[in-house]
């Protein structure tokens, strides 16, 4: 499980226009990488507007903004078209960086037992460690936590 701390792990994996995205690309500035479960679900819509909405906010903060799901680069196209997402969208079709960032878990509902995504981000120094994680993210205000923890790190 990753800790604040470490070094952000190595990734390579498309965004919406198929074009490579790797984890070299994120240094030298800080970056905040969200993990979601779905595109158009009613919470992963909202987060992803609200980091849309702050997106301003955190590029005059020196932070890009990366989301990221299992969902296909086709997938994000829409996405991001239907709400005007000044971001990237990352596919992890695979899992892999899912399985990397220990964001892939057994998940319930109404009792029954299931894998999914676990809401999670996290904030990446612009040398390559992980500043800062919050798992089980309720949506509710969470970008302003994001924010909040970000200036403090400034």
């Amino acid at each position: 499980m990753l800790k604040i701390g470490d070094p952000l792990p190595a990734f390579a994996v498309p965004n919406q226009h198929d074009v490579i995205v790797s984890s070299d690309q994120l240094k030298g500035h800080w970056a905040v990488l969200y993990f979601y479960p779905k595109d158009n679900t009613p919470g992963c819509t909202q987060e992803s507007c609200d980091f849309r909405d702050s997106n301003n906010h955190l590029k005059k903060l020196g932070c890009e903004v990366f989301g990221i799901s299992k969902d296909s680069s086709k997938s994000h196209t829409n996405f991001i078209f239907k709400y005007n997402f000044p971001f990237d969208l990352l596919s992890d079709t695979d899992g892999k960086l899912c399985d990397v960032f220990g964001v892939w878990v057994e998940k319930s509902m109404y009792g029954k037992k299931y894998f999914g995504i676990e809401r999670s981000t996290f904030l990446i120094t612009p040398n390559g460690e992980i500043a800062h994680i919050w798992r089980k993210v309720s949506v509710k205000d969470h970008v302003a936590d994001v924010i909040k923890i970000l200036e403090a790190k400034l």
